[in-house]
């Protein structure tokens, strides 16, 4: 019964997850084209589009191999959706947890990306290998940063005596990080933070990093040749990483309980914290996100790859560094 009952929450929080991914997706395009003085489409617009796909012809190019082709697109969607089994929504405790959440949910963002790259590969398309091996450099290059900030974050929950596993993603929502940091910690959690956020657009491929699709330069790169119920995975698994990722930067940063400031309790309890969750997501993922990929323009391949490797990169170590100091002083 236990494993039962598992599985059909699973099932129902993997539905819920990807239906609230497209509405983000319609709220990020209405403030887009706001913050652009432009109407913008129909905050549904992304449920037209992916349906109005599953209902289109899947069409395989010659040069294609077809079995990567047409896997890599469903691979990329699943690995992203599997994330969300991992993170605690409130006070609701994942539906599967372990030690390692935190590197296993690096590895599945890391693997969606991949299967993007190997569709964009075996397109045989010259403009998704452009885009394919813009993507792998783009990893490549934010991989470093997002594990600085891991293993310090774990480090420092170790070192600090937080209850729990340091790579579980309960122990930061069972007691924030900011609560156990001095002065010398806070500017280095503050530190970890904006290196993370840095990494959020080039993770979920949003502007200023998405390099790899670039639409004016190499005619969405490593999707250009799909279509149809393929075309459709992929869209979702854009959608899908960018709202795992606020997800996971929500959980480690911003995991502050509303119910218990209001004194609840029961059902209560855990219905406002769900909602005040997704609030949080929906709030990192319109600044950090939406605002962002507004305000700047898209970056060259070398230009990113640089900015992660030097600033975003020295950032992190810095915050590391920091909390160190903190632990030791």
């Amino acid at each position: 019964m236990i494993l039962l009952s598992k599985i059909l929450a699973g099932l129902a929080l993997l539905a819920f997850a990807s239906l609230l991914s497209l509405l983000f997706e319609g709220v990020d395009r209405i403030f887009h084209a706001r913050m652009q003085l432009r109407i913008g489409p129909p905050l549904l617009q992304p449920f037209y589009d992916v349906l109005k796909l599953l209902g289109k012809e899947n069409i395989v190019p010659r040069r294609a191999i077809p079995w990567a082709f047409n896997g890599a697109p469903w691979l990329a969607a699943a690995t992203a959706l599997m994330v969300f089994l991992y993170v605690p929504m409130g006070s609701l405790p994942p539906i599967l947890s372990g030690e390692g959440d935190l590197i296993l949910i690096m590895y599945l963002l890391g693997f969606s990306a991949v299967a993007m790259a190997i569709g964009g590969f075996a397109s045989g398309s010259v403009y998704a290998n452009i885009g394919a091996q813009r993507e792998m450099v783009l990893m490549m290059s934010y991989e470093l940063p997002l594990a600085t900030v891991v293993v310090s974050l774990a480090w420092f929950a170790y070192r600090t005596g937080m209850p729990g596993a340091p790579f579980s993603l309960e122990t930061y929502v069972a007691m924030p990080v900011w609560s156990v940091a001095g002065w010398t910690g806070t500017f280095g959690l503050l530190a970890l933070l904006v290196s993370l956020l840095f990494v959020v657009p080039a993770e979920t491929g949003k502007v200023p990093m998405d390099i790899a699709e670039a639409k004016t330069e190499i005619l969405d790169g490593l999707i250009c040749e799909y279509s149809g119920r393929n075309l459709a995975m992929f869209k979702m698994a854009f959608s899908l990483r960018t709202l795992a990722m606020c997800a996971v930067v929500v959980s480690l940063f911003f995991p502050w309980s509303l119910g218990k400031l209001l004194n609840l309790s029961g059902m209560a309890f855990f219905l406002v914290d769900f909602l005040f969750f997704w609030v949080k997501v929906f709030l990192v993922q319109v600044i950090f996100v939406t605002i962002i990929r507004t305000t700047f323009g898209r970056l060259k391949i070398w230009q990113a790859s640089r900015l992660y490797w030097y600033q975003v990169a020295g950032l992190a170590l810095a915050g590391m560094v920091l909390l160190s100091l903190d632990v030791i002083l």
